[in-house]
């Protein structure tokens, strides 16, 4: 009776101290390569390992999510940072706790059997564009930094699926998209091939997403925001090492994600866009001053970006929650 009722006694200890904290993270849009990570790191105990119960939750858009956050109705979430920093200047109590994209994955794609691989190949053609996205905001620069003009090519308008669709039936020659979204959506669609002009090769140099949390979350639950961005961390050096299985875990969470074949593609496309553009070696994760500023900088000039978000940059990230180089 003694012995059952101190191993009793040893459960009811223990338990309630190793109870996970149920977590939820909202990505950014439906499911697609780049989110890749996230999937990987649940499915293989990454998070689990450090306490974190995590619900992985498809998003409707950057701008939604980072409402959806600053409202507290969850806890963490995965969106374009510099949309998130229209908001924050604007007075929502978000911030970067973790830039994942380093490198901005904006290009100006088609069929690769068209031949259009550089920016004077543009040229003459046709290029689909949804009026208001970051991409139609930032594509002024892109002409700027290459040289071309507005009258050198036709634009047609529409939403992101108009968008898709004037390239797969022929309508358009390019889009403006994303290298590892848009890219993968039209090869599904077509089986064929696409070859993006990426911006970033090109002087246009700022962030893309990242990993956002409300302020008073950071207040109440530093422990938490460290393990999480821990975990994040961990998930994605663990699926970059093993990309296809990093695609077959979405598949596995959601057998309607999608195909294994772009999917990987997808992701092999993202892993390129975690390094520092600068070439330091920093863990994934962990943004740059000089980063951060650059992009702001483009922001304020040509994305919507109050004027006065140059004022105070290291209000919007931090790196305070990331694990140190060569730590675990």
């Amino acid at each position: 009776m003694i012995r059952i009722l101190v191993t009793i006694g040893a459960i009811l200890l223990a338990g309630p101290a190793f109870a996970a904290d149920k977590v939820i993270l909202m990505l950014n849009w439906y499911v697609y390569g780049e989110h890749a990570p996230f999937y990987y790191g649940k499915e293989k105990g990454i998070f689990a390992a450090e306490g974190i119960d995590l619900e992985i939750q498809e998003g409707r858009g950057s701008g939604t999510v980072t409402q959806v956050v600053a409202a507290k109705t969850v806890p963490f979430g995965y969106v374009d940072v510099p949309t998130m920093m229209r908001a924050a200047v604007k007075g929502a109590p978000v911030m970067a706790v973790g830039v994942a994209l380093q490198t901005n994955p904006m290009s100006a794609m088609g069929f690769a059997d068209k031949n259009i691989k550089k920016p004077a190949d543009i040229k003459g053609k046709t290029v689909a564009t949804t009026p208001g996205d970051s991409m139609s905001q930032i594509w002024p620069l892109f002409l700027k930094k290459t040289g071309l003009k507005e009258t050198d090519f036709k634009t047609v308008s529409g939403d992101a699926v108009t968008k898709l669709n004037a390239v797969i039936n022929g309508q358009a020659d390019l889009l403006l998209g994303y290298v590892m979204d848009q890219s993968m959506k039209i090869k599904d669609a077509t089986g064929k091939d696409v070859f993006p002009i990426k911006f970033s090769d090109y002087g246009v140099n700022l962030v893309s997403s990242g990993i956002i949390v409300h302020k008073d979350t950071i207040k109440d639950s530093p422990d938490l925001v460290k393990r999480f961005m821990s975990a994040s961390t961990k998930s994605i050096e663990a699926a970059s090492k093993d990309p296809k299985g990093a695609a077959q875990a979405i598949l596995n969470a959601n057998p309607k994600g999608g195909k294994i074949e772009t999917l990987t593609q997808g992701f092999q496309l993202t892993i390129p866009l975690y390094k520092d553009p600068s070439g330091k070696k920093n863990r994934p994760l962990n943004v740059t001053d000089a980063n951060m500023a650059d992009t702001i900088n483009v922001m304020v000039e040509y994305g919507g970006l109050e004027a006065k978000a140059k004022e105070n940059p290291k209000a919007y990230y931090t790196n305070e929650f990331l694990p140190k180089a060569g730590g675990s």
